[in-house]
């Protein structure tokens, strides 16, 4: 057996990564009261919008 071979044998296996966990926003505390937001977003605007069928909309 080589060094390399050997080497490669002995190395402890990578820490699995843990998920990070995806941040939850409710819609009262994102639109406060209001029936429309902006966001901007790379340079953009963004509208997102409370529909009377109560439904979100976002658009550019």
């Amino acid at each position: 057996m080589t060094m390399q071979t050997q080497a490669n044998q002995t190395k402890p296996a990578p820490a699995a990564r843990q998920p990070v966990p995806v941040r939850r926003l409710t819609t009262a505390g994102l639109m406060q009261d209001q029936r429309e937001v902006e966001i901007e977003h790379a340079g953009r605007i963004y509208r997102l919008r409370i529909t009377q069928l109560n439904k979100l909309i976002l658009t550019a």
